[in-house]
């Protein structure tokens, strides 16, 4: 049996263990039936009720509402479900007490978030299509009908939600496992100002100016343009692709940080006490 060495700071080493990380996860999510059930129980509530509501406003001869809020709770969960994903896969290292572990491991921390993030996609994938299947079952809504700008939005909105996942993360680190209820609940203070069901023209003056910063805000008014039958906005992705490239940096920053000072005062050490 021959072994094979490869240079640490190589890139098939890092790859190795970023996958590492993403196998871990998944080997831990595939003997848990309660975590495959959470993935899909809670966007599948959400997406029924909203669908009843659609069908009744329907009724009521309100023209494109089907289409309009069904899009939106799709496009919605890729937001909500990207930022908690990456949370709870860095939580379930501080409740299994395995963060100190991770941490002294050769596993640099760009490589643990590279690894979170991967297998956060994953989930979304997976969740985002079986929540599109069972609209397309339930209330013949195909998520096609986007269009081509289905991708840019999806992309935009999984970088804002690992850009708030990162942020809960970090206040974790900071604050300390009391801090979990903002990696819960960050996402949930984006939702009213972002214009998901309804036009970000109905927010009072002052929220509006706050709305136009957040990325999501310009994925949604471009999906409610390009259902209504216009073209796909290429300035609003624009905008929302640089506020991203500026909240990352940020939150990167902010993740880098918090590590920092977590080290320095011996807090990884008490998570999970």
């Amino acid at each position: 049996m021959t072994t094979l060495t490869l240079p640490p700071l190589g890139f098939a080493a890092r790859r190795m263990r970023v996958l590492g990380v993403v196998r871990r996860d998944f080997a831990a999510l595939r003997r848990s039936p309660i975590r495959m059930f959470e993935i899909l129980f809670w966007p599948t509530v959400e997406l029924v009720l909203w669908g009843f509501v659609t069908l009744f406003l329907q009724a009521q001869k309100v023209p494109f509402v089907v289409s309009f809020l069904l899009g939106a709770v799709l496009l919605w969960q890729v937001l909500q479900k990207a930022s908690n994903e990456i949370s709870i896969a860095f939580l379930e290292d501080i409740w299994s007490r395995n963060l100190l572990n991770v941490q002294v491991s050769p596993l640099s921390s760009a490589e643990y978030l590279t690894g979170l993030v991967l297998f956060s996609l994953g989930k979304v994938a997976f969740a985002v299509t079986v929540m599109a299947g069972l609209a397309l079952g339930l209330y013949g809504f195909g998520v096609t009908s986007i269009g081509v700008g289905l991708v840019p939005f999806m992309g935009v909105l999984l970088a804002l939600g690992w850009s708030l996942g990162l942020v809960g993360i970090a206040a974790v680190l900071r604050f300390g496992e009391n801090a979990q209820v903002i990696a819960w609940s960050l996402v949930f203070v984006v939702q009213p100002l972002a214009g998901i069901f309804y036009p970000v023209s109905v927010l009072p003056a002052p929220l509006q100016a706050v709305s136009w910063f957040l990325p999501a805000s310009h994925v949604f008014e471009g999906m409610r343009a390009v259902m209504a039958g216009g073209a796909l906005p290429w300035d609003r992705l624009a905008w929302a692709a640089g506020l991203n490239v500026a909240y990352l940096a940020a939150t990167l920053g902010l993740f880098a940080w918090a590590l920092r000072y977590a080290r320095r005062h011996g807090k990884l050490s008490r998570f999970g006490d």
